[in-house]
């Protein structure tokens, strides 16, 4: 039976890995993978979270299992950041449980959605490409609109009318911040009109925060998310601290779910439980537990935020710089400098792509999706004139 199986394509982000990997080239730069990268190109341990680690391996004294829920002191102690300093006073309608990072949350919540009787998710066009494939892989309908518009800002135009023709038993899944692949992010006041839209519909958001702190602040970036709690009286939220305490390898997530009753919490985590033991059984503890360690001691939070501040003020310079270019060749990238995160989109044909590639030995998705933390003020210049080159 085995060998009925069908052969699928190769992961297209690993093979960009595998090229650039292989290019002989020492003046190659990497725009592809989705990690922070430093001005010299590193994609450093925060020491924050190094001074955790050396704390939990001088006191943890046990390796037994947690649970499905994992640390829960983890999941309590992020819910300020996320919810707010008031998220205790939320009348007992939100709790959380710890996921193998934002792709596990994502997951979770979706099987979730499915379980109790949705059948299709609307999602803005382009997203991350996990979202349709978890989606598909559920069986679960997607409705996609367009997110951006042609002037590089957000179609609220699309979302209005997405919103409008909800049917009973959709959900909507919506980016928090730092919108991932095009970096374009609804502004407050677009995030105010979206939550007065959801408020009178029967549709259940999703909330993918993924990129908390690194598009222009802690508090700024979780705007959106608050704004439609307020406003709805069901959600869930799916939540990385992958990229904003730098623990990709270690798959560090949570999920969260808020209910309109109090009395149906209980009933709502048991099925996320269940799932979870389904499918990973236990989350892996020592990402989870350094960052709870981080966040129990006021000078570790302290130096998390700073180096926080420290990655985004970086990523923003370059973002800067690359809109200071201006027409470049036959691309703008003036737009650059006002969206947020990691990602951006450049229009590029396919074959500028890959003259990018082969002519330049720089590296990203075919669909022009660059990550800016890959440009230094090194080679930034070097890309610049890339452009120029393969759009003129």
């Amino acid at each position: 039976m085995l060998n009925d199986l069908k052969q699928q394509p190769a992961d297209a982000l690993l093979a960009l890995i595998k090229l650039h990997n292989t290019d002989p080239r020492a003046d190659k730069i990497d725009l592809g993978v989705g990690v922070y990268r430093t001005g010299q190109g590193d994609t450093p341990v925060f020491g924050a979270i190094k001074a955790a680690e050396a704390k939990l391996v001088a006191e943890q004294d046990s390796k037994a299992y947690l649970g499905p829920e994992g640390d829960m002191g983890f999941v309590e102690k992020l819910m300020p950041y996320i919810f707010g300093k008031d998220s205790a006073d939320m009348g007992g309608r939100i709790e959380g449980m710890q996921t193998p990072g934002g792709t596990g949350s994502l997951r979770l919540a979706l099987a979730m959605v499915k379980r109790a009787g949705y059948r299709r998710v609307i999602v803005g066009k382009p997203s991350w490409p996990n979202h349709n494939q978890i989606c598909a892989d559920l069986g679960l309908e997607v409705f996609e609109f367009n997110h951006a518009a042609a002037d590089g800002t957000t179609d609220m135009d699309a979302l209005r009318a997405a919103i409008a023709s909800a049917q009973e038993g959709d959900a909507i899944l919506l980016h928090g911040c730092c919108h991932n692949p095009t970096g374009i992010d609804y502004t407050h006041t677009e995030w105010d009109e979206i939550a007065a839209l959801l408020a009178q519909s029967t549709i259940l958001p999703i909330i993918d925060l993924a990129y908390q702190g690194l598009g222009t602040g802690m508090e700024e970036d979780a705007y959106g998310l608050r704004r439609v709690l307020v406003a709805v009286p069901e959600a869930l939220v799916s939540y990385s601290c992958d990229k904003n305490f730098g623990l990709y390898r270690d798959r560090v997530g949570a999920l969260y779910a808020m209910v309109a009753d109090p009395a149906d919490l209980s009933k709502v985590m048991s099925n996320g439980h269940a799932l979870a033991r389904a499918n990973w059984s236990q989350p892996p503890d020592h990402g989870a537990a350094a960052v709870r360690l981080v966040l129990e001691d006021a000078e570790l939070t302290a130096q998390w935020l700073d180096e926080l501040d420290q990655m985004r003020d970086r990523m923003r310079q370059v973002r800067a710089k690359l809109a200071a270019a201006g027409k470049t060749g036959g691309v703008d990238l003036t737009p650059v400098g006002g969206q947020n995160g990691l990602f951006s989109i450049v229009p590029f044909t396919p074959e500028q792509v890959q003259a990018m590639r082969t002519k330049h030995g720089i590296y990203f998705a075919a669909s022009g999706r660059i990550n800016v933390a890959g440009l230094t003020m090194a080679n930034i210049d070097q890309f610049v004139a890339a452009v120029a080159d393969v759009t003129a």
